[in-house]
């Protein structure tokens, strides 16, 4: 504890590193992966083609990921762009799947009702198809957000600025509290993550609330969702 104390101020610096780090390419992701989920699910052979190589690329090891990039992109290997780049493509692997199980969840009576209202395709998939999927990607992104600030950390092996070089100095030195401290952020930097993911899907998805009680309660909370959205949209024109 006297060391976190006297140390704080490099602590709180690392741990902001780190959540850039992992924050950045989360966002990153889920703007690539929606629209490249929502294009490959219309097609059933790009879609198995997208699934296996998501699945492939999610294999490649992290820091030979970070070692590879830079002559790729012509980085400097202390360069954060690097880790920024390849937990984009980690996030982009876990997140494409996520995100077309997102969009299968949504109930293809409300999108027939919604073509039945007057909905175009794209107002239909930004105001029916994309808002109802968010339970299901939220679940995604709460994974993708451990993944993203745990990866983090094998970027300090390379001298990459962030809470993991609280495990390598604290090696290097043979000082266990050192190492110990840096755990603890890490997962508390994660539970906060986490928090704030649950609190953001509350807030943007507040029919599920209200149809958390019943099937029958849950149809009309989709309906009301979906009277809702012709309402404020002029149905979808």
């Amino acid at each position: 504890m006297e060391w976190f104390l006297a140390n704080s101020p490099m602590v709180f610096e690392r741990a902001g590193q780190h959540l850039v780090l992992a924050l950045v390419p989360m966002i990153l992701g889920l703007l690539i992966s929606i629209p490249l989920a929502q294009f490959s699910r219309r097609h059933s052979a790009l879609r198995q083609l997208v699934a296996t190589v998501s699945s492939l690329l999610y294999t490649i090891p992290s820091l030979a990921l970070f070692i590879i990039l830079p002559p790729l992109l012509g980085t400097r290997i202390l360069d954060p762009l690097n880790v920024i780049v390849a937990l984009t493509i980690y996030a982009v692997a876990l997140l494409v799947r996520a995100a077309m199980d997102a969009f299968d969840s949504v109930d293809d009576d409300l999108r027939q009702a919604a073509v039945a209202m007057g909905y175009k395709p794209a107002a239909r998939f930004l105001q029916i198809d994309l808002p109802l999927s968010l339970p299901v990607m939220f679940a995604g992104l709460r994974v993708v957000s451990v993944s993203n600030i745990s990866l983090v950390s094998v970027a300090a092996l390379l001298g990459v600025g962030n809470l993991g070089m609280l495990f390598t100095d604290g090696l290097q030195r043979n000082f266990v509290t050192e190492v110990v401290v840096g755990i603890i952020a890490i997962l508390l930097l994660a539970l906060v993550m986490d928090a704030l993911l649950v609190i953001l899907e509350r807030v943007l998805t507040p029919w599920t609330r209200a149809g958390s009680i019943g099937t029958g309660a849950k149809a009309q909370s989709g309906a009301e969702f979906l009277a809702d959205a012709k309402v404020h949209a002029g149905a979808g024109s």
